[in-house]
């Protein structure tokens, strides 16, 4: 499959980690790239950065949590650009979330910014692209998505959200000229992951998870799941009955 060019693109979450590379590999190749996150002075060395190989990366000072902020925001930037041809909704948080000590204030961070900021980054443009028949709607889920984990329902309840968010686009985007992609990723290495104590199999550097990324997306591939360890333990974890399944979750809790 030959892979598609992009003149314009947006990425969230782009001060670190997955998207942060993300940006930067699409710079490189020649893409313009907003990037978009709340920390201005890690977007600006991002931007330099991008400047010294010969891309151009522009700072967006944003938080996808404000809804109605993002929408107006991105709808400017892609007026002002002649048109995003890639949106990249990348921003995520990931908090410990134990139903016997249930903590609505951290659930309500990682839904804002997980279900409702990835949505409205996705759909900010969403019209102007079926207008203008072209365009490519990226979200980052997780292999999380798939089974509910110990002490994360708002962050697995979160990914499963996009995942289905994004299927539903996908067949409604059909003979539009609008591409729909979601990913999965498993463990790779970034700020979110670092703190994490427990075990994570099959951690993945940061470089290798943006390749893999990039890869995927500019080959249009509606699901793409890595690495493909975990995506296989991931299958089988999804094929346990309950009477197997909570026993081993109570344990890893």
């Amino acid at each position: 499959m030959a892979e598609q060019k992009y003149g314009t693109a947006l990425v969230t979450g782009a001060s670190s980690g997955l998207g942060r590379g993300l940006a930067l590999r699409f710079a490189k190749r020649g893409t313009r790239v907003f990037a978009a996150a709340r920390r201005r002075d890690q977007l600006q060395s991002l931007a330099e950065e991008a400047h010294a190989a010969g891309g151009t990366v522009e700072p967006v000072e944003m938080d996808v949590s404000r809804t109605d902020e993002t929408i107006a925001r991105i709808q400017r930037i892609d007026a002002d650009c002649g048109g995003l041809d890639l949106v990249v909704a990348n921003a995520g948080v990931g908090l410990d979330t134990n139903g016997r000590r249930f903590d609505w204030e951290r659930a309500k961070k990682v839904l804002e910014v997980n279900v409702t900021g990835a949505a409205a980054t996705l759909t900010a443009v969403l019209p102007k692209m079926v207008e203008r028949k072209r365009g490519h709607l990226v979200g980052v889920s997780s292999l999380a998505a798939f089974k509910g984990l110990p002490k994360n329902a708002a962050y697995s309840g979160s990914k499963a959200f996009l995942y289905i968010f994004m299927e539903s686009l996908r067949v409604d985007l059909q003979g539009t000229g609008v591409r729909v992609t979601c990913i999965h990723p498993g463990f790779v290495k970034s700020e979110m992951t670092a703190p994490n104590r427990h075990p994570m199999p099959f951690l993945m550097e940061t470089e290798a998870g943006v390749e893999r990324m990039a890869r995927a997306i500019t080959r249009g591939v509606s699901v793409y799941t890595f690495p493909w360890q975990t995506a296989a333990l991931t299958r089988l974890v999804m094929a346990l009955p309950d009477f197997i399944y909570l026993p081993l979750a109570r344990r890893v809790r």
